[in-house]
């Protein structure tokens, strides 16, 4: 390593388990960053790859593999390299809060002199990029209602079916990340799914949703854990 080469600790990221299990994304994220990496003098000291939604308040929190690279980057005073800002997140609110975590993001497309305020505006822009196709889409199909076209075709259903999936997907990792706290709270000897979740609220481990815990989510966990054995 020349004096003029910096570190780094490289994050890629797929939004489904389908895509982590085809590795799509995650091949074409890498390349890039280190294509970066090389140009700017930039050495990966290590790499994390999630396979994980990145969406709702608390996306940080279903998102351990990037709490584990912000830890050690912070531990090792290195910024946190990505290909694209969307890896992070297109959500405004969360790149601010990652921003709070005193762990500075160079993202590849944007360039090695981004500042902090530049990235910040990019994640609005983002944002707002978003909310724009949704609405358009929406438009879109409203208009194709009112046109008589039917809707139920077979891109659609393929679409929906997929987006349930990913949800199940979701549902199923956030289970099996909470399974091992329920049972380390139920060696301390509580037994009911009240005491349970009132343990859960009081060690901060949030929902699915964020927010506090209540008796039938830990009855969902646990079914859900049940059922995926």
């Amino acid at each position: 390593m020349t004096a003029t080469t910096r570190r780094a600790v490289a994050y890629y990221r797929v939004s489904t388990s389908k895509q982590g299990a085809s590795g799509l994304g995650i091949e074409a994220q890498r390349a890039a960053v280190h294509r970066f990496a090389e140009a700017e003098g930039f050495e990966i000291i290590a790499e994390h790859t999630e396979i994980e939604t990145g969406k709702g308040a608390d996306a940080l929190a279903r998102r351990p593999v990037l709490a584990a690279a912000l830890a050690e980057a912070r531990k090792a005073k290195v910024p946190v390299l990505v290909a694209k800002l969307d890896r992070l997140s297109r959500d405004v609110h969360f790149i601010s809060g990652l921003m709070a975590e005193k762990v500075q993001f160079v993202v590849a497309e944007l360039g090695a002199n981004c500042d902090s305020f530049t990235l910040h505006l990019w994640a609005a822009l983002a944002q707002q990029e978003r909310k724009m196709i949704s609405n358009r889409t929406k438009d879109a199909l409203a208009a194709a209602k009112i046109r008589g076209v039917k809707l139920g075709s077979p891109v659609i259903e393929k679409a929906r079916a997929s987006s349930i999936e990913t949800k199940k997907a979701n549902a199923d990792a956030h289970a099996a990340r909470v399974l091992p706290v329920i049972e380390a709270i139920r060696k301390t000897g509580a037994a009911s799914l009240r005491a349970i979740a009132a343990e859960l609220t009081a060690r901060k481990v949030e929902t699915a949703r964020g927010g506090e815990w209540n008796a039938a989510q830990v009855s969902n966990i646990l079914k859900r854990t049940a059922a995926c054995v």
